[in-house]
């Protein structure tokens, strides 16, 4: 009796430990995700609060003198800076077209064309700054600019989980990096590197706000004084300031310590983005997933062999009608996959551009008419001037060859034959990108081999040459950071001849021919400069044989410098003023961009 007394006593015990345990881990979980709940709360209040501020002062511009309009635009710039963290992140179509240049916005395809005029801060800048102020632009670009702001004030709700935030933070680092310092989005006040700093005080405060995530405070605490480092770094003249120790020194920091915080607050991401979830450097084969820029790398069962299978195919001229020309025929390794001509012979009106870092793009020709590798391939076998065959009979040369027809059958589980040769080819080519240039390993601290000149090189493209706000890092081409889901095309006045007596613009249209948008006449899409050493001759049409010839060009402000007028030129000004030793510094950084491999 007494042992069952015993029994049951300790029965009672053991139920009332395990409900006491229950009802303090329901009060730990109900805490944590207070906790979580107030961060979310708290970023959606800053959210709230910069838009406030960044709508009352555009309502303060209107009917002050041009002094009291400044001050109060110089604020609205403040709030939008320090709202654009989250603003960006939240809402990329509002924020893209609220930070847009001051061109059109051009939206095309088969069924539609639409030509948007520009609003946003670039063009409120631009108009207040201009010595002949146009009242009724500037209000105009005022009022619907702080209607869409008031509209989106309208539903703020974030709803930020934890890899949200962690997503956020990185891209505004990664923006910070590529394009903050660059002065791609403050054409007129220059300000970029003060605004670059206002948004790292937002970054600031949403890791405040998620104190409570941290196991380590010391974690939090190292951030912190990383990125007040870099807010006083930025305390500095643009054109003087050093872009390649600021990246080195602070950005490539911050990223490593985001990483270990997403490790400390046991963040599990869903899915990926362009950027990697891993990324520590904004300069290596890591810093980009591939996969973000086709639907078709999901295919990648016994990708080494698809590769191995699209070189061979690369290589191979029995892909062209007459059996006289393959792929490498005109993108030869040794010339970083380009062919070293004008244009490859007189049937073709555009230079060969290479093929390298060509994975990291959202349109393809220099005309961006194919949205995919494998699409520009069909466009390439199509082109009377190039393979000039249909895919059926290059399946049925294939197919009849038992080395091929083995390899497509037992490499693809699926009937699409037509598709998977594409396919092979452009996984092949998707290689090409290693990251390993000089310019890679010192950066990312692997190696000390800049010099002065070459460092000065890559300060001057990414500060006063202004081309890094076209050319955007780190692949150095068009596709814009840190979303990459947009490959920017550019009108800027390229001539047809080296004639500076009396120049004329290149008769090709460029993206005009596919939709004869008046706005879109001679726009191509802006290549990377990575192995530019090994790419000559230059632009769309070969006319330039030199890097020095290409940046004489820049220097007098493209085919405006040059006595072509054209209102959409895209360059941000009419010249650059750079100094002949500026302009062989950046020559000298360019040539670093050579990748040191054997692809």
């Amino acid at each position: 009796m007494t042992h069952k007394i015993i029994g049951q006593a300790k029965t009672c015990i053991y139920v009332c430990l395990l409900l006491l345990l229950v009802a303090c881990n329901k009060k730990e979980d109900k805490n944590k995700y207070k906790s979580i709940n107030n961060s979310a709360k708290k970023i959606e209040n800053l959210y709230i609060n910069y838009l406030t501020n960044t709508i009352n002062n555009l309502d303060s511009i209107d009917g002050k003198s041009i002094t009291e309009q400044k001050k109060y635009y110089v604020l609205a710039r403040k709030n939008f800076k320090l709202l654009e963290p989250i603003l960006a992140y939240s809402n990329k179509g509002n924020y893209k077209s609220l930070n847009a240049p001051n061109i059109p916005i051009i939206k095309e395809d088969i069924n539609d064309v639409k030509v948007i005029n520009p609003i946003g801060f670039q063009v409120i800048e631009e108009a207040l700054y201009d010595e002949n102020l146009d009242t009724m632009a500037l209000n105009h670009a005022l009022h619907v600019t702080r209607d869409r702001l008031k509209l989106i004030k309208k539903n703020p709700l974030l709803n930020l989980k934890n890899y949200h935030i962690i997503w956020l933070l990185r891209d505004q680092l990664v923006r910070i990096g590529t394009t903050g310092i660059t002065g791609f989005d403050s054409p007129v006040l220059n300000q970029s590197l003060l605004e670059s700093s206002y948004t790292y005080q937002t970054i600031i405060d949403i890791l405040q706000f998620n104190e409570a995530n941290f196991t380590s405070k010391e974690l939090l605490n190292t951030f912190i004084t990383l990125v007040k480092k870099a807010q006083k770094d930025l305390q500095y003249d643009f054109d003087a300031f050093d872009r390649f120790e600021f990246i080195k020194n602070h950005i490539h920091p911050q990223l490593e310590t985001l990483v270990n915080i997403q490790k400390d607050w046991n963040v599990k991401f869903p899915f990926e983005m362009a950027l990697s979830n891993d990324l520590t450097s904004l300069f290596s084969k890591e810093t980009i997933n591939q996969d973000y820029f086709t639907d078709h790398l999901s295919d990648t069962t016994q990708i080494q062999k698809k590769r191995a299978l699209g070189k061979e195919l690369f290589n191979d001229k029995s892909l062209s009608k007459d059996y006289s020309m393959a792929c490498a025929t005109c993108h030869v390794k040794d010339l970083a996959f380009t062919d070293g001509r004008k244009t490859f012979d007189n049937r073709q009106t555009r230079n060969t551009p290479t093929v390298t870092y060509s994975a990291y793009q959202k349109a393809f020709f220099m005309d961006g008419r194919a949205g995919s590798l494998e699409g520009q391939i069909l466009g390439v076998v199509k082109n009377h001037n190039e393979f000039n065959i249909s895919m059926d009979s290059i399946i049925n040369r294939l197919m009849k060859n038992e080395k091929y027809k083995e390899k497509i059958t037992t490499l693809y589980s699926n009937k699409r034959v037509d598709f998977n040769i594409r396919h092979a080819i452009s996984s092949y080519i998707r290689t090409l990108n290693t990251f390993n240039s000089k310019f890679d390993r010192n950066i990312r601290g692997e190696e000390n081999t800049l010099t002065a000149q070459e460092k000065l090189g890559f300060n001057l493209f990414t500060g006063k040459a202004l081309c890094a706000t076209c050319h955007f890092a780190p692949v150095f081409n068009g596709t814009v950071p840190p979303y990459f889901n947009d490959t920017e095309l550019e009108f800027i006045g390229v001539p047809a001849t080296t004639d500076t007596i009396n120049p004329k613009i290149s008769p090709d249209l460029g993206r005009y021919n596919l939709f004869k948008t008046e706005e879109r006449k001679h726009f191509f899409k802006t290549p990377t400069v990575r192995n530019i050493a090994k790419t000559a001759p230059y632009m769309h049409n070969g006319v330039y044989n030199t890097l020095e010839e290409v940046m004489e060009f820049y220097n007098k402000g493209g085919g405006t410098g040059l006595g072509i007028e054209n209102k959409y030129q895209t360059l941000p000004f009419d010249n650059l003023q750079l100094s002949e030793a500026e302009i062989q510094a950046i020559i000298a950084f360019m040539k670093t961009l050579t990748d040191d491999n054997n692809i």
